[in-house]
C-alpha cells in the first residue's frame, strides 16, 4: 500500500502545498491526483488524519467499517489508517486537503479556555462534518493564500491551523468527530490501539505500519499487542483475516481473489494456503458449496 502523506509531498508538481512543520500540511490539487491515479482503484493508508473540503468532483472511499461515497461541497475528516481510494473515471476532483495528527489536536484542544464537553458515541472512519458560516469562512480564507505566489509564512499556517481544529470544536453538531477528539485525549491506550487494529486489520500493512498508526515504537507495540489481545499480532492478523475472508465467501458475491484482496493477503495462493491450514478446505470448494 502507499502512503498517501509522502505521495502528495513527493508530487509538488500536482499539488500547491504549504507546509508548517514535520507533519502539518495543507495542499490544494484540481483536479486530485489526475495523473497519479491510473487505475479506478488506489491502496492507500496514512499515519495522520485529514481533512478536505471538495470543491468540485466525486469519489469514494472504502474502509473496514464500509463505503463513503463523497461528493461536492462536502467537508470530509479521514481517520489515519487505510482505505481504498475508487475515483470516478473522467471526473475530476478538486479540493483543499489539509493533515492534522493526533498530538496537535491534542495540544490545541486543550489549550481552549472551556475544556471540550465529554462524548460517547460511535464515530466511523470517515466522518462530514455540519458545514457552518465559520467553516465555509475558513475554506474562504484559505482559497486566498492559495491564489497568492508567495508562501504564507509557517506561524500563520500553524495559527490557521489551530483555527479550524477549533472550529470544528465549537460546533456541537459535530458530535461525531468530537466524540472521536474526546477519545484521543481521554482514552485508555488499550482501547486505542484496539480500534486501530479493528479499523485496519484488512489492509496489506506491515507491523510498523501498525505501530506508527497507534503512537507506539515497535517494540512497545508488540508488548502493548500481547497485553492487549494474550497473541502475537502475525497470529492475531491471520486469524482475523481468514474469519473475514470466509464471511465474504458465504455471505456476499465475492470471488476467492476479490475476498483474499478484501482480507488483506499478499496474494490468493497465499490466501488459498492459509485458509485451508485453517478450516481443512479451499475458499474455491467453500465457494462452490456456499453457491
Amino acid at each position: 500500500m502507499l502512503n498517501f502523506f509522502e505521495r502528495v509531498l513527493q508530487h509538488p508538481q500536482f499539488y500547491r502545498q504549504f507546509t508548517c512543520g514535520q507533519s502539518l500540511i495543507t495542499a490544494f490539487n484540481c483536479p486530485m491526483e489526475a495523473r497519479l491515479m491510473q487505475s479506478r482503484f488506489a491502496d492507500l493508508w496514512t499515519q495522520y488524519n485529514y481533512l478536505f473540503y471538495v470543491i468540485d468532483g466525486e469519489k469514494t472511499w472504502h474502509t473496514a467499517r464500509g463505503a463513503y461515497h463523497i461528493r461536492k461541497d462536502s467537508c470530509v475528516f479521514v481517520r489515519k489508517g487505510g482505505f481504498i481510494l475508487e475515483q470516478i473515471m473522467d471526473t475530476g476532483f478538486c479540493v483543499v486537503l489539509f493533515f492534522i495528527p493526533d498530538a496537535f489536536i491534542c495540544e490545541t484542544l486543550q489549550a481552549r479556555s472551556k475544556p471540550l464537553p465529554m462524548y460517547q458515541r460511535h464515530y466511523e472512519p470517515v466522518m462530514l462534518l455540519e458545514s457552518s458560516e465559520k467553516l465555509k469562512g475558513f475554506f474562504l480564507s484559505m482559497s486566498a493564500y492559495f491564489a497568492e505566489k508567495q508562501d504564507p509564512d509557517p506561524a500563520l499556517l500553524e495559527l490557521k491551523f489551530r483555527e479550524l481544529v477549533l472550529n470544528i470544536a465549537d460546533n456541537p453538531l459535530n458530535q461525531e468527530l468530537l466524540s472521536y477528539f474526546c477519545s484521543l485525549m481521554h482514552g485508555p491506550r488499550g482501547i486505542q490501539l484496539e480500534r486501530v487494529m479493528e479499523d485496519n486489520f484488512c489492509f496489506n500493512l506491515k507491523l510498523d505500519v501498525y505501530a506508527e498508526l497507534s503512537n507506539r515504537s515497535l517494540s512497545a507495540f508488540k508488548r502493548d499487542f500481547g497485553k492487549t489481545f494474550g497473541t502475537t499480532p502475525g497470529k492475531w492478523l491471520l486469524e482475523k483475516r481468514l474469519q473475514h475472508a470466509r464471511i465474504l465467501l458465504n455471505n456476499r458475491d465475492k470471488s476467492v481473489s476479490d475476498a483474499a484482496f478484501e482480507s488483506g493477503f499478499e496474494s490468493p495462493s497465499h490466501f488459498s494456503r492459509a485458509f485451508k491450514s485453517r478450516f481443512g478446505q479451499s475458499p474455491a470448494t467453500l465457494k462452490g458449496n456456499a453457491s
